[in-house]
């Protein structure tokens, strides 16, 4: 017969040879619209260094840092990168978590795919045109859509209306 800690030992050494390739796979980006492939020096040029961790290598502003997740002014939500209009002020609730959230985004503006750089799936969301990694969108929202858009604020601009 087999010991427990020899069969459970087993199973988790499997599970980590198994899991491995997924927990360390790195996400495809995606592409930008044509006329927005900017060299990584035009982005830089471009952007704030925070602006370019997080459009142009995924990364996540600390929560409570952006003063747009307090915006409460009428307008829209821009691309940092390219300026598209991908949030109306109109689907912008405070979530709690220190994030711009919305619950839905304006026609045609996002594109999402799936981010398995922590080890499990999630939905990133980047901007349609010029590609950039804005944020996550997660099934824990308010209605009409139960989405929680969560948007990283240095990925946003803000236009008033």
């Amino acid at each position: 017969m087999i010991e427990r800690r020899y069969l459970l030992g087993g199973l988790a050494l499997g599970g980590a040879v198994i899991g491995a390739p997924m927990l360390f796979a790195k996400s495809a980006r995606p592409k930008a619209a044509p006329g927005w492939q900017l060299s990584d020096a035009e982005w830089k040029k471009r952007l704030s260094p925070l602006q370019y961790r997080v459009l142009r290598e995924a990364a996540t502003e600390r929560p409570f840092t952006s003063p747009l997740d307090k915006e409460k002014r009428r307008g829209t939500f821009v691309c940092a990168g390219c300026a598209l209009p991908l949030y109306s002020s109109r689907t912008k609730y405070d979530s709690g978590t220190g994030w711009p959230s919305f619950w839905a985004p304006l026609r045609g503006a996002i594109g999402t795919s799936t981010d398995r750089d922590l080890g499990y799936p999630r939905t990133e969301v980047h901007c349609k045109r010029c590609g950039g990694h804005l944020g996550h969108v997660f099934d824990d929202g308010p209605k009409p859509t139960g989405k929680r858009y969560c948007m990283n604020g240095a990925a946003l601009g803000f236009r008033p209306a």
